[in-house]
């Protein structure tokens, strides 16, 4: 890689107009991928792959051919050979850096134009920040053995646990384990070799209801290898409320749309910050005029209620005891990374900063990330909310309920789990979102027991929403997951108190109308609509412990 980019930067210096910027990085990644459905295996492979992402920047860190529309001209990608040939994967790099150079001149020369033509922009900030060159190698990471024939027993096993539920249309159970080294170097002089192992496993299971509508349960866990993945009794403990509460969704009404206090578990607020707040503060969406800038000049001022921090800090390796899926120890532009104190008492402080520079904000706080093949952005890592007004979290409901009453409204919300959910931030749309919950209830002022709904999301605007925390939790609760966004898909984890608010605005959930099956599924032919699984029917038997 250094000797291939000496030669082309030596080479390239001659053209017109030369890059002054260059990057190679070479992704090498090895998978395992095991999943199971109904006690079987349907993938069972390994995969080892090796990407380069080649960066060329033409013109000038003030103005170069990345600027606003044309920011992904900076970069070409391709297949790197295994092995150890150097004049093999040579020869790629020549390719890309060639490919890459006639992608990013005439692109440059498209920015040039336009800039002379349109009005002038609001943010006149250069395109590339200065940072200083880094060499690091990082230490190889040493993970105990994986036990593949061990695995896939328990995979078929708790997958098999979904044949007891007639009712569950569709579960699947994927083990994902990766061992990868990225190596970066730039023309700068940057030289960076960072190894990463993370192992993931996710269960997922499905239903629908007699109206049409689709149910869909997920549990995801995360750790550095197989071993510090929860137990197998943990987890078929898991699969099981996975299919009873898919069972118990399946029976519950439909909620309707409401506007009132409603209480978020920790794991749902974790999501909904991430959602709501984490992607209108990340860089480059302050700078792009197509964005709404919500709070681009809001820096100094009081965006959220006083009791409330937030920090984004990627080099947080667990949050009480449970690790952190956003975790890194240097950004996909070769910058460190760094906790970065986003709110502070309410009041906004920073930015999550790539290369890309905005008005007060000329260099990276080390948050540049991408998916590979995607040029970087500002991205969340480890979004962390903390509060200095809790109370016990085993009084939250209460608090609920005391807001029910003072607002004389019949029933609040508790919202339990959350699968995810999205979040428009550009101006041709309006400043809303989404948040998809699994879990809901509505928590009566009189007394009644809690009563699960479905089909229900979360609405509104951050602004609004925001301002209407009344108290949080004294527990922070961690949520891992995979962020998708311009630069591509990147794991991340938020980490919030429980939380309760004034007023918080549901919709009813579209859904589908095609019916539930037809057929019972096999081995249910002769129970009853509806009947529970008898005792007699069993997953498959153990084979191989792990």
């Amino acid at each position: 890689m250094q000797s291939e980019l000496k030669r082309a930067i030596a080479d390239l210096a001659k053209t017109d107009p030369p890059p002054y910027y260059q990057s190679y990085t070479i992704y090498d990644q090895s998978s395992v991928i095991i999943a199971g459905a109904y006690g079987s295996l349907i993938t069972d492979a390994s995969v080892h792959r090796r990407q380069a992402d080649v960066v060329t920047r033409v013109g000038s860190p003030a103005l170069d051919n990345t600027h606003g529309q044309s920011r992904q001209s900076g970069m070409v990608s391709g297949t790197v050979p295994f092995g150890n040939d150097t004049d093999a994967m040579a020869r790629v790099l020549w390719e890309l850096t060639d490919r890459g150079y006639k992608r990013a001149a005439p692109a440059f020369l498209n920015v040039k134009t336009n800039s002379a033509v349109r009005a002038e922009e609001e943010d006149k900030s250069p395109d590339f920040s200065s940072e200083k060159p880094v060499n690091h190698t990082g230490e190889e990471i040493k993970l105990p053995d994986f036990d593949r024939p061990g695995w896939e027993a328990e995979i078929r096993r708790l997958s098999g646990v979904f044949r007891k539920y007639p009712d569950v249309y569709f579960a699947s159970v994927v083990l994902q384990v990766q061992n990868a080294k990225e190596r970066m170097v730039t023309s700068e002089g940057t030289e960076i070799v960072t190894p990463s192992a993370s192992t993931r496993l996710v269960m997922e299971a499905q239903t629908r209801a007699d109206d049409g509508m689709d149910l869909l349960r997920v549990e995801t866990f995360q750790a550095p290898s197989a071993k510090g993945l929860p137990d197998e009794k943990e987890l078929t403990a898991k699969a099981e409320k996975m299919a009873t509460d898919l069972n118990d969704l399946r029976k519950a009404p439909v909620a309707e749309p409401y506007a009132g206090p409603a209480l978020l578990s920790g794991r749902a607020a974790a999501v909904f910050f991430h959602e709501v707040l984490g992607h209108r503060l990340e860089g480059h969406r302050q700078r792009d005029e197509d964005e709404g800038q919500t709070f681009t000049k809001k820096v100094g001022q009081e965006v959220l209620p006083k009791f409330l921090s937030i920090v984004d800090d990627p080099t947080k390796a667990e949050m009480d005891g449970v690790k952190l899926a956003g975790t890194y120890e240097f950004d996909d532009e070769g910058v460190p990374a760094q906790r970065v104190e986003v709110i502070t008492n309410g009041v906004l402080k920073n930015f999550l900063m790539s290369r890309m520079p905005i008005k007060g904000f000329e260099h990276s706080n080390g948050h540049g990330r991408n998916q590979p093949g995607l040029m970087p952005t500002g991205r969340q890592g480890n979004l962390i909310v903390s509060s200095s007004q809790t109370v016990p979290e085993k009084e939250m409901r209460q608090k609920l309920i005391d807001e029910v009453k003072k607002q004389n409204k019949p029933y609040g919300l508790y919202f339990d789990d959350i699968q995810g959910g999205f979040t428009l931030t550009t101006r041709s749309l309006p400043q809303a979102f989404q948040v998809l919950p699994v879990i809901v209830y509505k928590v009566y002022a009189d007394g009644r027991p809690d009563e699960l709904v479905r089909g229900v999301d979360i609405v509104g605007t951050p602004l609004a929403a925001l301002t209407r925390i009344i108290t949080t939790g004294d527990q922070q609760h961690v949520f891992n997951g995979v962020c998708g966004a311009e630069s591509g898909n990147v794991p991340v984890s938020a980490v919030a108190p429980a939380m309760l608010f004034s007023e918080m605005e549901v919709q009813k959930r579209a859904h589908d109308h095609d019916r539930p099956p037809i057929l019972p599924p096999p081995g249910f032919e002769n129970l009853p609509p509806k009947q529970s699984a008898p005792a007699a029917v069993t997953s498959p038997k153990n084979e191989v412990k792990p």
